[in-house]
């Protein structure tokens, strides 16, 4: 199965290929024509040994195969990177090939507008297949392992009134082909407010995905005379629900959607950081082109969905600004959507078992269940869900430290650790900021983040089970 998810990966390298070698790009086009004979040499020959029945996937497997898969296919999107001739080092081309596949967003590249547009293009498919990748994954995979109180979306129950499609993999063709035709939709709303078919596409690609990877230097901020920013700011909401309840709406429910407790937690967390970032902007006057409104929706929504899309430097709109950017990166949007970070169905669990907790303390003896979008919610799932915070959160303050003692000043190593581990991209300060790269930072510092970005995007969990001794055992 890896060998065929890299031999996929490795045919998609075609399009970039084709596009330089129009372009009069020839040494570009032949590091993506080299990388993707290899890749599919590679792969298929992998497939083609292995091949065979398989009955049943365990756990066990399933824990292989998400992290073989997405670090497999991490080491086969950096090989154009490194052939292509623009001067990445393996480190750079690895930190920019898992930030694309994971969406994060941080990239180590300067002067995006003079870079082969077939570089462009790349970057902006891994993060439209880490996208569809990782809402796959969270539906298939975690869910079965119980990672994070993932298993409350778990589609295939004992009660058939719970299936939306008789099969998942109905549910998965019908989740991947609402997330094509988004992405054509904000292809074309591009297009229409004039730019150009490449910067559409890649930018489209980007937003679908959450993954915010941009083909200009300065990101969205390039093309606010457009109005690109509100078409982008309603493709990321969109991009950040669950895909799963899309499909139901488009069934015959649309109700679906609001019912949700996380669709309305989520589209509530971004009416209040849109109108309070809206009054600090009047205040103190800081707002640039596009107005205060605009401006807060686009940047609130875009770090809160962890897509990293910036048109202005809010690191320069004052300490409480940069405080809220930073309590930001920690939210993320719906389970089953493109988005990072810890998730709102995780607050709102956490919420509910607090005040659980506090009722128990007036009344030791009532017995007070769970419940959570009409569900109750079992020991085992709070558990999951608190374990969860303890691990992101205890992952979170050792990247921090390390990267602290590497050198990193206190604003940088915190930001970068929050921005790799919840899969967000830009940081804080002049370094990583919206206005800066990563380019700057030493190599160790780049490994200790790209290792961030990816198990932040396997939910953490499933790497450390991974890399655990036991797992490895009998």
């Amino acid at each position: 199965m890896v060998g065929i998810m890299v031999a996929v990966l490795a045919a998609a390298m075609v399009f970039p290929a084709m596009l330089d070698a129009a372009e009069g790009d020839g040494e570009s086009a032949s590091a993506f024509f080299i990388s993707s004979i290899l890749g599919m040499f590679i792969g298929g020959a992998t497939a083609l040994v292995n091949r065979g029945p398989v009955d049943s996937i365990t756990p066990r497997t399933a824990f292989v195969l998400t992290v073989g898969a997405w670090f497999a296919l991490s080491v086969c999107a950096a090989l154009p990177l490194r052939l292509s001739g623009e001067g990445l080092s393996w480190t750079d081309a690895f930190f920019e090939a898992v930030s694309g596949l994971t969406t994060t967003g941080a990239t180590v590249i300067t002067g995006l507008d003079y870079r082969p547009e077939g570089l462009l293009l790349w970057r902006a498919i891994l993060q439209w297949i880490g996208g569809i990748g990782i809402i796959v994954t969270a539906m298939a995979f975690w869910p079965m392992l119980g990672i994070g109180g993932m298993q409350l979306f778990q589609l295939e129950t004992g009660d058939k009134s719970d299936k939306i499609l008789p099969r998942a993999t109905q549910i998965a063709a019908s989740i991947s082909l609402i997330y094509l035709v988004l992405t054509l939709v904000c292809f074309f709303a591009f297009m229409a407010v004039g730019m150009d078919w490449l910067h559409a596409l890649c930018h489209a690609m980007s937003t679908l995905s959450t993954g915010g990877f941009s083909a200009s230097d300065n990101s969205m901020g390039n093309y606010v005379h457009m109005g690109a920013d509100i078409i982008t700011t309603i493709f990321m909401i969109l991009a950040s629900l669950p895909f799963v309840l899309f499909v139901v709406a488009i069934r015959g429910k649309p109700v679906a959607l609001w019912r949700d407790a996380q669709v309305r937690g989520f589209l509530l967390v971004v009416t209040v950081a849109t109108a309070s970032l809206t009054v600090l902007l009047w205040m103190t006057g800081a707002h640039e082109e596009g107005g205060a409104i605009r401006q807060a929706a686009f940047n609130s929504v875009s770090i809160i969905t962890g897509t990293g899309f910036a048109t202005a430097d809010y690191g320069a709109w004052g300490p409480i600004s940069q405080a809220a950017f930073f309590v930001f990166m920690f939210i993320g949007g719906c389970a089953g959507s493109t988005t990072c970070s810890v998730k709102i169905f995780r607050y709102q669990i956490a919420g509910t078992a607090m005040r659980r907790y506090l009722a128990k303390l007036l009344r030791p003896n009532a017995v007070i269940p769970m419940h959570y979008n009409g569900r109750i919610v079992d020991e085992k799932t709070l558990h999951s869900v608190l374990g969860f915070f303890f691990v992101f959160f205890a992952v979170y303050a050792i990247t921090a430290a390390l990267l602290s003692a590497m050198g990193m000043d206190t604003v940088s190593a915190l930001s970068g650790a929050a921005t790799s581990l919840t899969n967000t991209g830009p940081g804080l300060g002049p370094i990583i900021g919206p206005s800066g790269t990563f380019a700057p930072l030493s190599d160790p510092e780049k490994w200790l983040l790209t290792f961030n970005m990816f198990i932040g995007r396997l939910e953490v969990i499933a790497v450390l089970v991974f890399l655990s001794p036991r797992f490895w055992r009998n």
